[in-house]
């Protein structure tokens, strides 16, 4: 039975502090679910090599952010390690249209303002296995300066302490059975009642569920 998209629609929210392995979670999950959709940050900071334009964020200057942001072209934005990132409006209404949910790769405080203005996001924060783990991590990258490792770290354990405002908790100490873990917390959401309340008052009325 094909679910209908109205039902079950999802809002994802993934957080971690830098290193801790969110974004590869979520690569993960987005190849494994096709009916979800990243929801594409725009963002300050310099485009690394690797990253494409419009793939992986819109990269615009900060002239351009301040514009948006006066315009309320924003459902949340923060500034994280000097640079200012966001979620656009049309991101999520843009998975609205073709997708069954949208997942964000957003920092705690964009997590506290979508929480505050979107309709029940399901909220994820990634824990690192160690503080040591995740400055190996975070000393792995080639693209990272000293001064970035340095202040990564230290901003690593103000999101820490932030964990409380989120649903649940992943610690990924193995990439497996963190991501079964997402998975399974994905298939929860749907299937909570206020979801899927309106199948059960079809089958109730209508002696089927469409």
């Amino acid at each position: 039975m094909a679910m209908n998209r109205g039902d079950d629609w999802l809002l994802l929210i993934i957080c971690s502090p830098s290193g801790a392995g969110k974004t590869t979670l979520k690569n993960r999950l987005l190849e494994a679910r096709s009916d979800l959709r990243f929801s594409v940050s725009h963002t300050t900071r310099p485009k690394r090599p690797h990253e494409i334009d419009g793939r992986d964020y819109h990269f615009v200057d900060r002239e351009r952010f301040g514009e948006m942001v006066a315009n309320g072209d924003f459902a949340e934005w923060a500034e994280v390690h000097g640079n200012r990132y966001g979620t656009s409006h049309a991101e999520i209404s843009l998975a609205r249209q073709r997708h069954r949910g949208v997942v964000f790769d957003i920092d705690y405080q964009g997590a506290r303002q979508l929480k505050a203005s979107l309709d029940q996001p399901a909220t994820v924060f990634v824990l690192p296995p160690s503080m040591g783990e995740l400055e190996r991590r975070l000393r792995s990258r080639a693209d990272e300066r000293e001064e970035s490792i340095v202040r990564r770290l230290a901003n690593a354990r103000v999101e820490i302490e932030h964990y409380g405002i989120f649903d649940y908790t992943i610690v990924n100490d193995d990439l497996d059975r963190a991501f079964a873990e997402l998975c399974a917390i994905v298939d929860a959401e749907r299937a909570r009642t206020r979801r899927r309340a309106r199948l059960a008052e079809h089958l109730l009325h209508d002696g089927r569920i469409p």
